[in-house]
């Protein structure tokens, strides 16, 4: 087995080698598909985080040995050296999963069935009191949008922006407020993403917890956030509609979209229980504690005038009793 990189620049160099080798065997794929086969899949010491593999991607495409093409509006990646009538061939097996699956209603329908899931589970235990609800999942299957009474959007005098709430409102016995968000999504999420950013600002705004649910996080997130009180938990699943489970076996095919974690259907699984269950009522007082020493941080961060690099930098500093103001540069690596 291989040795662990232990420098950016092994990570980039086995990232590029295993580019080569993936796009080999699939001919040609979207960059998701490249995700799932080499920062979620393979022996551990080979795994590499999309932010490196981004970097490799952009290398092998920078020095012509990886082309792109835009097909169905989303570029596809292959070796310079492939046969074209193959690219032709593979990408007309894959287009229409790929098609079908960023319409629209099923794009709404995907991103509702986590949510739905947390929901059930919320319903299940006493710990918790919460806001948000699915008032009709007893009234007709997932091929259509269920509706949703969305938690208030004010709290003790704080409020939120028109048309914004969160997912959940949780109340817990003795840390007070939680706000839950569900993010449904392919993509790891990183803290400067959007969805991370949106979540931040509205549970500062309210003075809450965050609480992020998604399926796949780097390392950084979970040590940058968790250090500031933000809770985070990964599903290692994205979950579809039961009404598309055709679409997710050939999504979740190995020589086609391979997204091999797809879960079909609302349940929430054990993982999930768990957490919602046992680990979350445990860890929200301690969490609270940590929210209300790093929320000025958050919230300059998340409503702009704080950047991710000084945010990053802060946030180490402040939790290893160092001089807050100390001007460094950031680490270049900081993810």
């Amino acid at each position: 087995m291989a040795e662990q990189p232990v420098t950016r620049y092994d990570r980039v160099h086995l990232a590029r080698n295993r580019l080569r080798k993936v796009l080999g065997r699939h001919s040609v794929a979207l960059f998701r598909t490249l995700e799932q086969k080499i920062a979620d899949a393979g022996p551990k010491p080979m795994r590499i985080n999309p932010h490196i593999l981004t970097e490799a991607k952009q290398d092998l495409v920078g020095s012509g040995e990886v082309r792109v093409r835009v097909d169905g509006g989303s570029p596809w990646f292959y070796l310079a050296n492939t046969d074209p009538a193959v690219v032709t061939a593979r990408l007309a097996k894959q287009l229409p999963i790929h098609a079908r699956l960023r319409e629209a209603d099923v794009t709404k329908r995907i991103g509702q069935t986590l949510e739905i899931a947390i929901f059930k589970a919320l319903r299940q235990q006493q710990t918790l009191s919460f806001h948000g609800a699915f008032v009709d999942l007893d009234k007709h299957d997932d091929s259509t949008l269920y509706s949703k009474k969305e938690p208030p959007g004010d709290l003790n005098g704080r409020f939120l922006n028109k048309n914004k709430s969160l997912d959940f409102l949780i109340h817990h016995p003795t840390a007070g407020y939680a706000g839950i968000e569900a993010k449904n999504l392919r993509e790891w999420l990183y803290p400067d993403r959007a969805e991370v950013l949106d979540l931040l600002h509205k549970c500062c705004t309210l003075d809450i917890v965050p609480v992020l649910i998604a399926r796949r996080y780097p390392f950084v997130t979970f040590k940058l956030l968790n250090t500031c009180g933000v809770v985070v938990h990964e599903t290692y699943n994205q979950m579809y509609p039961a009404s598309e489970a055709d679409f997710a076996a050939k999504a979740a095919d190995k020589m086609l979209l391979g997204y091999h974690d797809i879960r079909v259907g609302t349940d929430p699984d054990k993982r999930l229980l768990r957490f919602l269950h046992v680990n979350l009522p445990k860890i929200l007082p301690a969490a609270r504690e940590r929210f209300d020493q790093y929320k000025d941080l958050l919230s300059d961060y998340a409503s702009g005038p704080m950047e991710y690099a000084e945010f990053a930098a802060r946030v180490r500093r402040r939790s290893e009793g160092a001089h807050e103001d100390f001007d460094e540069p950031p680490t270049p690596d900081y993810y």
